[in-house]
């Protein structure tokens, strides 16, 4: 188990420098990789925590930023409502069943952005009410998986947003709802034997994001992209088959 939590650190690293450099992808990153070597359940309660550590940093260094009216107006009140959805079902999904939902989640969302990339697809804006549901469903991945970013920001395909105010705006919705969530694991029971863990990994954010900050500035971000979205489509696959299950 020692290699396995080991093993852990290292998703955790290529997952927050993700973060740090585009605004999301620390959760999705480190859960489907983490999810070939342990369940779900007990991946949540260290990722959240960690995650609202390194976006509250980020947002607080990029408060100008944020695009106030889409988070207030749009994103946050259909996350918070599918988030708390969410989590009230998760209890009720068979293991085995929640590893493949999410990894057909992470599949569809690496194939969908590769086949984006591969066309240069130009995303038109969609109605607001589309957008408005797109954000429910996309709170309540959260809430199952911690993981609402594939489907936020295909919901979000089309805004006008550059790509700082974009990933100042996302991580402000992260801290959000994983705030939420790490309230919602320490009223459950699952947070304080997570903290162990939660403290060993700590350290490893602040190189993500130092690596973050500066590849965010100086790296080719579409080819970095077109990496993590071959490793979770590969990943995503690998929760698919049934032998990968625990």
């Amino acid at each position: 188990m020692e290699i396995v939590w080991l093993a852990l650190a290292g998703f955790i690293l290529l997952a927050y420098t993700l973060e740090a450099i585009t605004g999301f992808g620390s959760i999705v990153i480190a859960l489907s990789l983490g999810a070939l070597l342990l369940p779900i359940d007990q991946l949540l309660p260290v990722l959240v925590p960690l995650n609202i550590c390194m976006t509250g940093y980020l947002v607080w260094r990029h408060r100008q930023m944020i695009d106030r009216r889409l988070l207030l107006g749009m994103i946050l009140p259909g996350m918070v409502v599918g988030t708390l959805i969410g989590y009230a079902l998760l209890p009720f999904l068979d293991a085995a069943l929640a590893k493949r939902l999410f990894g057909a989640l992470v599949l569809w969302f690496a194939a969908r952005e590769l086949w984006r990339l591969r066309h240069a697809a130009v995303q038109p804006e969609r109605p607001m009410w589309l957008s408005r549901l797109l954000s429910l469903c996309a709170g309540i991945s959260h809430g199952l998986f911690a993981s609402g970013g594939p489907l936020l920001v295909f919901a979000l395909a089309g805004t006008q947003l550059d790509k700082a105010r974009l990933r100042a705006t996302l991580v402000t919705v992260w801290f959000t709802l994983n705030s939420l969530l790490t309230v919602a694991f320490l009223l459950d029971g699952r947070l304080l034997p997570a903290l162990p863990q939660v403290a060993s990994y700590a350290p490893l954010l602040l190189i993500g994001v130092w690596l973050g900050e500066r590849l965010h500035q100086r790296f080719n971000e579409q080819h970095f992209r077109i990496a993590i979205y071959l490793l979770l489509l590969v990943t995503g696959g690998l929760l698919l088959a049934p032998w990968s299950l625990p």
